[in-house]
């Protein structure tokens, strides 16, 4: 289309010199011809897809004193930043309530496979007593089961019992690129088969806070509540994302949407399809991003990739020769741009393969192979965030120091096990240990996440307490703390 445009070729105008009628009518005509077939492209991609998409309605059963405790009659909420938007409704109810009360959520979905499998978001379908789907070239409703689904992405598989279903083609979503045409077809406010347009706001939106492993399209394509798990589509008709939650103040549309890139999607389709759970990749290393002060310390030309500030014991990275200070760049020939970009590509890629690592060693690099391990069950706790543990005798909350914890407590660069909060009178409190605070150290060991530090912990004598080196703001300090 843009080629049409650049071969348009309008009559210079100057001041002596003005186009004739007949070369106005050409340009004229040659506008005429391209807008139409700007508008055909997206008529044939709205009428391509449209019969993939479905309409997802979740149904869940409560008693009446359990919808009076999750659903106050006040009911109703904005929706803060990041949260996703097809949670079951909070209507004003009476005071007395009936003794069973169906309530019912909407979302859409995209149909992978004509045997009746389809893809959507897992918020849609994660609470739902009952699912049912429409299709949207028969008013039948069918009812679906959960297949699977997978928290940590925000993806779910469902199934009807139908053949010969249209299906949608998938695309690839490492190719998108900022500017590009993005059309979101779903069943916002169910008003099913509605098609918004607009473009790639940005790539890879991370720390949005949805999803434990994001990696997000941001678009400006309007979605609304009941878009959710719908396909976000290029001009060619392939589906690039899964629509999942928007940037609102008031539960609407407000130019901000995110949608799960689609080859992140696929990857956990494909495992939830054929096995009902997701089994990732993983290295077994500590990584933090590179700040610009690191990566002058690192002799690094730029303030990309991941670095390595520990190694687990028998772990892939520790058999392929990674090493603490070691900066991974690309993995599998990809440039990696910083921690969450490796942690989502690791994750992806199937257990057991061989996949070529380049790292930076002291400024120079170095190529690894490394056998992509079995990421641990317990690697993410429920809700897909960092474990975290509660030291009961002493009060504390502690959580490894992630990128997102390092930055809200000022500890870039640093690692160490976080005190996320410290319960009042308790032992740790008395000595002085406050939130935001980052232990280095237990009993003289250098401790860099929570598994090392419930390791050296457990080693000690329970009565004789733990002695604590702390990092508060700028200053480190030991601090004796007893059960």
């Amino acid at each position: 289309l843009m080629g049409l445009f650049s071969n348009t070729q309008f009559p210079a105008r100057t001041p002596s010199v003005l186009p004739s009628g007949s070369e106005c009518l050409a340009a004229d005509a040659k506008l005429e011809e391209t807008a139409q077939l700007f508008e055909r492209l997206f008529n044939e991609v709205a009428e391509k897809v449209k019969p993939s998409v479905v309409h997802v309605k979740a149904v869940k059963i409560m008693k009446g004193e359990e919808f009076e405790k999750f659903h106050p009659p006040l009911g109703g909420r904005d929706l803060p930043f990041g949260e996703e938007f097809d949670r079951f409704p909070r209507p004003r109810m009476p005071r007395e309530f009936p003794k069973e009360f169906r309530q019912e959520g909407a979302g859409s979905g995209v149909i992978v496979d004509p045997k009746g499998f389809i893809l959507t978001n897992n918020h849609v379908v994660e609470e739902a007593d009952e699912l049912y789907v429409t299709l949207s070239t028969e008013k039948k409703e069918f009812k679906a089961k959960v297949i699977g689904r997978d928290q940590p992405t925000d993806v779910a598989v469902i199934k009807i019992e139908a053949e010969n279903l249209p299906v949608a083609t998938l695309g690839d979503s490492d190719n998108i690129k900022t500017g590009n045409w993005a059309i979101a077809i779903g069943n916002p406010f169910g008003l099913n088969q509605t098609v918004t347009a607009g473009i790639i706001s940005a790539t890879g939106r991370s720390q949005v806070g949805i999803a434990a492993y994001e990696d997000f399209i941001q678009t400006d394509a309007a979605i609304n509540p009941g878009n959710s798990g719908g396909p976000l589509l290029n001009l060619r008709g392939e589906v690039i994302g899964i629509n999942t939650a928007i940037f609102t103040r008031t539960g609407g549309y407000q130019g901000i949407g995110f949608a799960i890139p689609i080859n992140m999607a696929k990857s956990v389709m494909k495992s939830l399809m054929e096995t009902g759970k997701v089994t990732r990749g993983w290295l077994g290393v500590a990584i933090q991003d590179i700040t610009p002060d690191l990566a002058k310390s690192f002799n690094l030309a730029a303030d990309q990739g991941a670095l390595i500030g520990d190694v687990t014991p028998n772990s892939p990275a520790e058999k392929a020769g990674m090493q603490r200070g070691d900066v991974v760049v690309e993995f599998e020939g990809r440039e990696i741009r910083d921690v969450n970009h490796l942690r989502n590509t690791v994750a992806q890629t199937p257990v057991g393969k061989v996949a070529k690592v380049k790292v930076l060693r002291d400024g120079k690099p170095v190529e690894l192979s490394v056998t992509i391990g079995e990421q641990p069950a317990d690697f993410l706790a429920k809700g897909g965030v960092p474990q975290q543990e509660t030291t009961k005798n002493f009060g504390m909350t502690l959580d490894t120091l992630t990128p997102e914890l390092a930055k809200r407590f000022g500890h870039e660069g640093d690692m160490g096990v976080a005190v996320v909060d410290v319960e009042s009178g308790s032992p740790a409190e008395r000595v002085g240990v406050q939130p935001g605070d980052l232990i280095k150290e237990v009993n003289r060991e250098r401790v860099h996440n929570l598994q090392e530090y419930q390791a050296v912990a457990s080693k000690g004598p329970a009565d004789k307490g733990l002695l604590l080196l702390v990092k508060s703001g700028n200053f480190t300090h030991y601090v004796l703390v007893q059960p």
